[in-house]
């Protein structure tokens, strides 16, 4: 078990941190608070926490200080640093000392307990080793990563502030007046289906191993630094910073990278994938550009022309996409899965879709967007048809269509196609189920159809269609309230007609045949011998000996 203390001087962020934190799960078991810094050493001294989380801005002893005091006289604590975007000069200190992790105001949960089991593992590292330079490497090289991160987001959000945080920039290689950067983004195609056969269902486990090959690729003067896009699910960013060179050359090395990253991924793990690369840049602040003109080209890449294996997007678009709008159709849609018909909703389908097709160009963002559109339109059409909210998709969001069972990636046209078709089929199967709960259902109904429509040709479906219930349920409730399955009721109707209708030697065996349905007299008189152990003239030639 582990202790850790709270240095602030905001009760507010001291409770949030002690709310948050997974505690229990991180296996810590003493929490103290304590509200400065002269507070926290004297709480240091007396308890001797495992890992210390304070502010950099407090009264009395303020971050920097307590730093300094704890490298020199407790060189092998741990620490967590809080600030914010503006406080970058209190972190020269916390970059010194080498803490764990930096937060930066306000605290998430995820963050926070990301953070908290770095330091963890860092712990349980120091337990298993005697070597103290071991031990603060460990913690120096897992903070670093994210730091640079953090940094290379705030860039790319263009919330960077060159001038206020100098400190920074010798860790990003932005010190050298002889280094280019650019941005690198890369689309995941068949994410999921990775991420389930080759990680275990982790997708922070697949992004770690894409980010770490990435980092890797070996280029001359080309450093790489990835990881996974917080603000887009199955995407990553990689910022490569060039050494020298001119316009030319690092424009051609910036494309001989993209096509070396995604060769390797799909070798090493079967990743299909779109990559985009933006401009080479002499500034650092033009990362924001590079990255997204990078974005621009995939999302502005051509559907069609994705055949299942990578891509490489350039920098322009190659034609006029061909708008795909669900609006003119859904009147015929939601007559389709009101009445349960699912294949003429995908015939529907299929008719917008071929316009697709049938067209030259698609980009990947308007296939994206028209998922989008079709989410908002279906959840409006399944709410009105009395569907709970909480029943249906949320909008970009992997986690609700992975409860749905559904996967999201497509990596040509045909599946993005049959994606659409999986959605329509959960739309209607979420319809179906809302109409059944409210609409009234008697099984007396459906023996009531048969006895007095036996001769049509009916089929269960007309039944599970209508009451929107499954074929196994319909059939046992039926047999259940009157012994018989639903074709023997019907045989059982048909061949009790034929008794009385024979019973008239008026009527001729074929008009007979014609009376119940069957359309072959050689057919009515083979089901009647099955039933009755004789034809229908031996029952009739029968029945008249029996009236002499």
């Amino acid at each position: 078990m582990y202790k850790v203390l709270i240095i602030d001087d905001e009760e507010p962020l001291r409770e949030a941190i002690k709310i948050l934190g997974d505690w229990e799960g991180l296996q810590v078991d003493e929490v103290w608070e304590a509200t400065d810094g002269v507070v926290g050493l004297d709480l240091l001294g007396k308890h001797r926490p495992d890992l210390v989380m304070l502010d950099m801005k407090m009264p009395e002893l303020n971050g920097v200080e307590f730093l300094r005091i704890v490298e020199r006289d407790y060189p092998e604590l741990l620490t967590i640093v809080i600030s914010g975007y503006n406080d970058f000069e209190f972190t020269r200190q916390a970059i010194h000392s080498k803490v764990v992790d930096y937060l930066l105001k306000p605290i998430n949960r995820q963050d926070l307990n990301q953070a908290l089991r770095k330091a963890i593992n860092v712990l349980e590292a120091k337990r298993q080793s005697h070597s103290e330079l071991i031990t603060r490497n460990i913690a120096f090289n897992m903070s670093l990563p994210k730091l640079k991160e953090k940094i290379y987001l705030s860039i790319i959000e263009r919330s960077f502030k060159q001038q206020n945080n100098l400190a920074f920039l010798p860790l990003i290689g932005a010190d050298r007046e002889d280094n280019h950067f650019g941005a690198l983004v890369l689309k995941l195609l068949n994410m999921q289906v990775v991420r389930d056969k080759r990680f275990n269902r982790d997708s922070e486990l697949l992004y770690f191993a894409v980010a770490n090959v990435i980092n890797e690729v070996a280029m001359d003067d080309t450093i790489c630094f990835s990881f996974s896009d917080p603000r887009k699910d199955g995407e990553i960013i990689a910022v490569f910073t060039m050494r020298g060179g001119y316009p030319e050359d690092l424009a051609f090395r910036a494309d001989f990278l993209m096509r070396k990253v995604g060769q390797m991924l799909s070798e090493l793990f079967g990743i299909v994938s779109v990559a985009g690369i933006g401009q080479v840049y002499e500034q650092v602040s033009k990362l924001a550009d590079s990255y997204e003109e990078a974005r621009a080209a995939i999302y502005g890449f051509n559907l069609l022309k994705l055949k299942g294996v990578n891509a490489f997007a350039s920098k322009e678009k190659t034609g006029h996409s061909e708008v795909l709008s669900f609006t003119n159709r859904m009147t015929a849609i939601r007559n389709a899965l009101e009445s349960a018909n699912i294949n003429h909703g995908k015939i529907i389908l299929s008719e917008l879709t071929q316009k697709i097709r049938e067209a030259d160009y698609f980009a990947i963002g308007e296939a994206e967007r028209a998922i989008r559109e079709m989410i908002v339109l279906f959840n409006d059409m399944a709410i009105d048809l009395g569907v709970a909210s909480d029943h249906l998709l949320a909008i970009g969001s992997r986690s609700s269509f992975a409860t749905a069972g559904l996967f999201t990636d497509f990596a040509t046209l045909g599946e993005y196609e049959q994606l659409l078709a999986r959605i329509l089929e959960f739309y209607g199967d979420r319809i179906r189920e809302a109409m059944a709960s409210n609409r009234p259902f008697n099984i007396e109904d459906i023996k009531e159809y048969i006895d007095q429509h036996y001769f049509e040709d009916i089929k269960i479906s007309m039944f599970t269609d209508k009451y929107y219930l499954s074929r196994e349920y319909l059939m046992k409730l039926f047999k259940q309230q009157f012994g018989f399955g639903i074709h023997e009721y019907m045989q059982k109707v048909r061949m009790d007609k034929a008794c009385m209708l024979l019973d008239d030697s008026a009527l001729k065996i074929q008009e007979i045949s014609e009376m119940l349905g069957y359309k072959d007299k050689n057919y009515f008189s083979k089901a009647f011998r099955n039933y009755y152990g004789e034809s229908p003239t031996e029952y009739r030639n029968g029945r008249a000996g029996d009236k002499k």
